[in-house]
């Protein structure tokens, strides 16, 4: 038993010697560097100024709920049809989900910056047609479109992962009771699916709320998000302390976040818990 226990703690440790120096630390700077001041004596004058993004907090906010909730709406079906496939189907088509997360995240990102410029792909193709051009690029429309695009994948897998592991017999089976499609969806797929939704929402909505790139490149710097001014303070302003705190709070927002979705969980015996 004793070597059991010690082959388990030396397997364990190069994780927690990773954890340690690569989340425990960080989270320890990022706390000291928000309550000191330049001296390194103790402030609250970091967490003072955050009134003054309250706008940037609403507006990050407000964008990574749309782009989750639009990612929800269109990964559910995705998901559930390849979950519904045969088992080499599925293999195909979840390669071809996770496809464009093998392109680097950036190139991801100009690419969609020469589809929507006002000379790019799209009003090339519709000028063809004597459409005047949109004006899409630099856009919430367009940052918004960014997020989805680059954080689809992550919602998904998760769902997929859920619904794969579903017993078709218990669909069969409420279909032979007489239940219908809505019935059969509403009663069955979408509770034991849940666990698999707050995942997704979890894994979109945290890149979403604390992205930066994608809101300079398809926004053009006109629409400032949380990530944007963290980075601001750390490579511009050089206001560690300050891009401490900012870093502190969002770490708090999504901490929560994160706490009320995980009350969406299943137990041993597969039911829901809420």
């Amino acid at each position: 038993m004793n070597k059991r226990s010690l082959g388990a703690r030396l397997a364990a440790a190069p994780y927690m010697v990773w954890s340690v120096l690569f989340v425990v630390a960080p989270l320890i700077m990022v706390g000291y560097y928000a309550i000191t001041d330049s001296t390194g004596a103790f402030t609250v004058a970091n967490f003072a100024q955050l009134g003054t993004y309250s706008d940037i907090f609403i507006r990050s906010i407000w964008f990574s709920l749309i782009a989750t909730l639009i990612c929800l709406v269109i990964a559910y079906p995705i998901a559930y049809t390849i979950a519904m496939r045969r088992e080499r189907s599925q293999r195909v088509l979840v390669m071809l989900v996770m496809l464009p997360m093998w392109m680097n995240f950036l190139l991801r990102t100009y690419s969609w910056m020469a589809i929507l410029e006002d000379t790019g792909v799209i009003n090339t193709l519709i000028g063809y047609f004597g459409i005047k051009p949109f004006h899409m690029i630099n856009t919430p429309g367009a940052v918004i479109l960014g997020m989805v695009y680059n954080f689809l994948p992550y919602m998904i897998l998760p769902i997929y992962s859920v619904l794969a592991k579903l017993e078709r017999s218990m669909i069969e089976a409420a279909q032979d009771l007489g239940a219908g499609r809505f019935q059969v969806l509403t009663k069955i797929i979408l509770p034991h699916s849940m666990p698999g939704i707050a995942s997704g929402l979890t894994m979109v909505f945290v890149p979403s709320v604390s992205t930066f790139y994608i809101s300079q490149k398809l926004g053009g710097g006109k629409f400032d998000l949380i990530g944007d001014t963290i980075e601001r303070q750390f490579q511009t302003s050089y206001n560690y302390h300050l891009g401490a705190a900012i870093s502190f709070v969002l770490m708090i927002l999504i901490l929560v976040c994160i706490s009320v979705l995980n009350k969406f969980t299943v137990d041993d015996e597969g039911g829901l818990l809420i």
